[in-house]
């Protein structure tokens, strides 16, 4: 459980500090993030700050879905915008085109750990996924649908709120699906239970 709570938060705090990193970037940012740049400038509040909010709002709108939340989704509302808020605060913003795609890559990869390492933790969704598959058990509309209304609807409103949309947000939306499905299995607390019990049943038992 120990193991599991550090690989949570440590995966929280990274995942923050990866999104900060796209957004340093500033070629584009993923439609969440969009949305929170968006508000973010519109109304003064730090983006780290904003994303934390929309996190709680997002969070309401799994009581008429029946979602429960898990101490991973709570720790989520907590943790990524505040690791972000603090990470736009001592770095700076880059220049330069080039640098400015290795930085948002490196920024998506950074994520795509920390994904592989909170989702891996088994404490709950985030709530941003779990309203998706609130939705999904809900109303029975398959993930894809719910995930593509509810994302394609803040990338919307995030760039007319004047978030920043552009190549990132193109590389983003083809890369992290891969990469997490790269880092997650790396991570997955399940996974590795399954393999210690399987090596202990394979080491034979030796007597007198």
């Amino acid at each position: 459980m120990t193991l599991r709570l550090l690989q949570l938060l440590i995966g929280l705090i990274l995942f923050g500090a990866g999104c900060a990193v796209m957004v340093q970037a500033g070629i584009g940012l993923d439609p969440w993030t969009v949305f929170a740049q968006g508000l973010s400038r519109q109304t003064g509040v730090g983006i780290g700050w904003v994303t934390n909010i929309v996190g709680f709002l997002v969070l309401l709108l799994w009581i008429p879905l029946r979602q429960r939340p898990g101490i991973g989704t709570i720790a989520n509302i907590l943790l990524v915008g505040t690791s972000m808020q603090l990470t736009l605060w001592i770095m700076p913003s880059v220049q330069g085109f080039l640098l400015q795609i290795a930085v948002f890559l490196a920024g998506t990869a950074v994520v795509a750990v920390a994904s592989g390492l909170y989702i891996g933790a088994r404490f709950g969704p985030g709530p941003r996924d779990g309203l998706m598959t609130g939705m999904h058990e809900r109303f029975g509309w398959p993930i894809w649908t719910a995930r593509l209304t509810v994302e394609a609807s803040v990338l919307l409103f995030g760039w007319l709120l004047g978030g920043t949309v552009g190549l990132g947000t193109v590389l983003f939306a083809v890369l992290i699906g891969p990469l997490v499905h790269l880092t997650l299995p790396w991570f997955d607390t399940r996974a590795r239970s399954e393999r210690a019990r399987v090596n202990r049943r394979a080491v034979p038992v030796t007597g007198a």
